[in-house]
This record gives structure tokens, sequence and C-alpha cells, in this order.
């Protein structure tokens, strides 16, 4: 059998369209995640917090020199990462949860 052949074979089967289908809605959702947190969850905790900016949160481990940039630990951006992987994570919890409800009502 031919690699082209082969592949063909493997692009058409149902798995692979629905695995791919799977990973370009979920990268979309991640992004309506990401612009959730940043744009709509930690404005106004940063408010509640004395009016923090997370994304300008950092430590500066080593100041900026004429050739060269400062070095940073942006926490602030950690923060916001972990916001988001938390909504994720709790919402493919959600989903897994409502689907094996009901495959247990179909069974």
């Amino acid at each position: 059998m031919s690699f082209i052949k082969e592949f063909r074979e493997f692009a058409v089967k149902g798995d692979a369209v629905d695995m791919a289908v799977g990973i370009v809605i979920g990268a979309a959702f991640g992004k309506i995640v990401t612009s959730l947190v940043n744009d709509i969850i930690m404005p106004p905790v940063g408010l509640l917090l004395g009016g923090v900016d997370f994304k300008n949160l950092k430590a500066v481990i080593k100041a900026a020199t004429l050739d060269k940039p400062e070095v940073t630990l942006n926490y602030g951006q950690f923060i916001n990462t972990v916001i988001d992987f938390i909504i994720v994570a709790f919402s493919i919890f959600v989903a897994v949860k409502m689907i094996n409800t009901l495959k247990k009502k179909a069974a």
C-alpha cells in the first residue's frame, strides 16, 4: 500500500475527522476563555485589589542595561494562565459529567 493511499484512508476515517473537529473547537474555546479571564474577570478582581493590573505584575531579577533588556518573572501572566486553566478544566469536567449522565439514562 502506498504512503499516500494509507494517508488518505487515515484522514477520512471518522475518528480522525472527529479528532480534528474537536481540536479546532477546543482551540477556539481556549481563545474565548482566555479573553474571558483577561478582559472580563481579571479587571474587576484587580480593581477590588486596589487597581492592580495582573498583566503587569512581575519581579525583576536583573535590571535592564543599555544593551540588554531586564530579566523578569511575570507572575501576573502566570496567575491569568492558572485561572484560564481552572475555567477550562471545570468546563471539561461539567461536559464529561453531563455526557456520563446522559449515557446512564440511555442505558
